[in-house]
């Protein structure tokens, strides 16, 4: 017998929390019940709410962030090739303005640089440059594909689904999506299978 997504405020565990889909506005929701903080992204919020669920406490250990040690201002500090990357790092204009010069005018900020300038604290932004302009090659080579993030499961879901049936369309898409997501996962993570093609509204 299939089973039916409960109402959130029934759960009692995080596990089981984490195995169904939740909208951000359900999360919200339900941490704003709980009087939990509610900023930051869906995943954010599932986090906070599994762990109060467990341990009933309000404050999350996942939203005490580390001190930023570094003074460097990113959005006034002279750049050059082998300025280091601080924990202090922002993408500021000045940041953009110093890439423009080193990797080309065409220069905009996106997920994969974000992300290594993120990852790479302590490295130089000489560094940087050669990164960047290795993540454009990589970008341009046929059959490419960007890395979704994880908690953009409709996305990944709807690559995938077009890609193993390339005759189908959005509309599809969505269809099946709706029925995936009201299913359970153990692992909280709603991908496509190609018997979700048998699933009946």
């Amino acid at each position: 017998m299939a089973e039916h997504r409960p109402e959130i405020d029934t759960i009692t565990s995080g596990k089981e929390l984490r195995r169904w889909y939740w909208m951000k506005d359900e999360l919200l929701a339900a941490c704003r019940s709980r009087k939990l903080r509610t900023t930051g992204g869906k995943f954010q919020l599932l986090d906070r709410l599994a762990h109060h669920i467990d341990t009933g406490e309000v404050i999350f250990p996942g939203d005490k962030k580390a001190k930023v040690t570094s003074k460097f201002d990113w959005h006034s500090a002279p750049l050059t090739p082998d300025t280091v990357i601080t924990d202090s790092y922002k993408n500021s204009q000045n940041v953009r303005r110093f890439f423009k010069a080193h990797v080309g005018a065409h220069f905009k900020f996106n997920i994969a640089s974000m992300a290594w300038m993120k990852e790479n604290v302590g490295r130089t932004l000489a560094d940087a440059v050669e990164a960047i302009k290795a993540l454009e090659a990589e970008a341009k080579r046929p059959g490419f594909q960007s890395k979704i993030a994880d908690h953009n499961q409709f996305n990944q879901y709807t690559r995938d689904f077009l890609a193993d049936n390339p005759q189908m369309g959005m509309k599809e898409v969505r269809y099946f999506w709706a029925l995936k997501r009201s299913l359970p996962s153990e692992d909280g993570k709603h991908r496509y299978d190609p018997s979700d093609l048998t699933l009946k509204g």
